[in-house]
């Protein structure tokens, strides 16, 4: 008797010097712990949890909870993925080195949407993952009051439970002990922090993992430089790099001496990158120094015509009054019959339509030298029938 009852105050003395971490109670079915848990909440308790041995449905509609700040780890590192993504492709393709593929741009925006989808899911999912583990779970901290515990051991088999926490502010030890009984709980328990949760404290920097850090880093930069530098150049696996090819950076004489082995542009070539318009911000100098070239053949004016009312009519007008069907929609376009323009020599109105101006775009890449030209003499013929002169009727 002595003896138990010394071990009894051993084990008050013990527990006064612990903290609580909360009381749990066991259930035998879905339906009854959905039904404690409804009422847990019910009465006033924020701080509880659910353990079951599978996930129940309504559970969440039970606890009442709210939306899982999973959605937003996995929006911040999807978008950042594919930011990241498109951003690196638009350098390294655009600006570090643009490689010369037929006539394509060098930011084809199309080939990139399927490495910036893939790059985009990889990092939501691995962000996510790693935001649940380190962040929620608190990795790598895998202490908790619960483990080790009769509760856990039941709730991870065939029984569920409620754990109502020490934190919340309803928290009282007999009020919660009353009340799991008063819904039905069994197997009652008051559960403990241990000391290792308490004086668990994350390290990132000590020694032997900093060491660890480094040590890998070595290891894997080594093995990748002997694998790309020192293997792939031996037998037998030198094959890719000693067989019969022509590399299009390297120079070499198989389209002439000095050349690359890149095809050489035939002559007369013109990129289709390069600005071939001498005159590029220079209205005045072009006014001057341009002339048509065409002459006003029935042949050039029905070319004019045609081009004029496909690309000049929606703004200009059929008759180039400046009454288009998209009259209100934009800033107005000039009448082709002021003064101003009816002053303009050939070369200011091929000017404008190859550089644009104001809201007008550049049809350079619509129309050809020629056609230009031909919506030129297509203009001076707008210009002479709506402005006619007496000397014209004759």
């Amino acid at each position: 008797m002595v003896l138990n009852h010394t071990t009894t105050l051993i084990m008050e003395v013990v527990m006064e010097n612990k903290i609580i971490y909360g009381v749990t109670g066991i259930f035998d079915t879905p339906d009854e712990i959905i039904s404690a848990a409804k009422q847990v909440k019910s009465s006033g308790f924020e701080r509880f949890d659910v353990h079951s041995p599978y996930p129940i449905h309504g559970m969440p509609k039970a606890m009442r909870l709210g939306a899982s700040p999973l959605g937003y780890f996995a929006l911040v590192f999807g978008l950042t993925g594919a930011f990241a993504a498109f951003a690196l492709m638009t350098y390294l393709m655009g600006y570090d080195y643009p490689l010369i593929i037929s006539g394509k741009p060098f930011i084809p925006i199309p080939a990139f949407i399927p490495v910036t989808f893939e790059v985009t899911v990889l990092l939501a999912s691995v962000g996510t993952v790693l935001a649940m583990l380190f962040l929620l779970f608190k990795l790598p901290n895998n202490s908790h009051p619960l483990h080790d515990t009769d509760y856990m051991k039941k709730v991870s088999s065939n029984k569920f439970g409620v754990c109502i926490e020490a934190k919340d502010e309803k928290f009282n030890e007999a009020e919660v002990i009353e009340f799991l009984k008063s819904i039905g709980a069994k197997d009652i328990e008051v559960i403990y922090y241990d000391n290792e949760a308490l004086n668990f404290k994350v390290n990132i920097f000590e020694w032997k993992f900093v060491a660890f850090l480094v040590v890998s880093a070595l290891v894997v930069s080594g093995a990748t430089y002997i694998v790309l530098n020192k293997l792939m150049f031996a037998p037998p696996f030198n094959w890719m790099m000693e067989q019969h090819r022509l590399d299009a950076q390297v120079e070499s004489k198989f389209f002439g001496k000095g050349n690359f082995s890149m095809r050489v542009a035939p002559a007369g070539t013109v990129s289709r990158n390069s600005n071939q318009f001498k005159f590029s911000g220079q209205p005045e100098l072009a006014d001057a120094k341009l002339i048509n070239p065409l002459i006003p053949t029935e042949e050039n004016l029905r070319k004019g015509m045609k081009k004029y009312d496909i690309y000049c009519s929606p703004c200009h007008g059929y008759y180039g009054i400046g009454d288009a069907r998209l009259n209100g929609q934009f800033p107005n376009p000039p009448s082709l019959h002021s003064e101003k323009v009816r002053n303009w020599g050939d070369g200011h109105i091929f000017y404008v339509i190859t550089e644009g101006q104001n809201s007008m775009p550049s049809y350079s890449s619509q129309l050809t030298n020629e056609e230009k030209w031909a919506i030129v003499l297509y203009v001076r013929a707008l210009q002479r029938a709506m402005n006619a002169k007496e000397e014209d009727v004759k």
